[in-house]
């Protein structure tokens, strides 16, 4: 990816994968390059260079898909997560966080994702929006918070508290938790 100006619009950005970690495997053959050379045993090039060359190629076709594939970008008129983008005219509100005392899922929770992918991305979080035709998203982050914080503000919402239940409420649930 290429750097972009600090006045490019973008108000969050997730790359999804880094280059660095194409070099992992090089790095760790020519580490054991360098034990075999200093014990004097026999050095195995052929092995070392194929298999870092190998594990290199493989490591790139992994980042290009990251890169592709769990990326996300939001900028002042668009949210990109994947290889989907969404105008922002098209979000009517951020939904609130997940309260993790509860029993129930949100019912965002169970909306599509984003992106082409079938879910969420291992290791990212999602957060429920619901869109002016009314139907309900997930994006995702790794940074959901951030993502949230900078989305709301990009829309123009209020941040919405979390729901909480209040001491009075009939709630049709025992106190103990044994009919949930």
């Amino acid at each position: 990816m290429t750097e972009e100006p600090a006045d490019s619009g973008v108000l969050f950005a997730e790359p999804g994968a880094r280059w660095r970690t194409v070099a992992y495997g090089p790095i760790l053959c020519v580490i054991i390059l360098i034990i075999e050379m200093a014990t004097g045993s026999s050095v195995h090039w052929f092995a070392l260079v194929f298999c870092g060359s190998l594990i290199a190629m493989f490591v790139v076709l992994q980042v290009i898909a990251g890169q592709r594939h769990v990326s996300v970008e939001l900028t002042a008129t668009t949210l990109r997560d994947g290889t989907e983008t969404l105008p922002l005219t098209s979000i009517d509100a951020v939904l609130p966080e997940r309260d993790e005392d509860a029993w129930d899922d949100e019912e965002w929770e169970e909306a599509r994702a984003l992106g082409e992918l079938t879910g969420v991305p291992r290791r990212r979080t999602g957060i429920g929006l619901r869109l002016a035709d009314g139907s309900l998203v997930q994006a995702w982050a790794k940074d959901h918070r951030t993502l949230r914080a900078e989305l709301t503000a990009a829309i123009g919402q209020a941040p919405e508290p979390a729901d909480e239940p209040t001491p009075d409420t009939d709630d049709k649930h025992s106190e103990n938790g044994v009919d949930r």
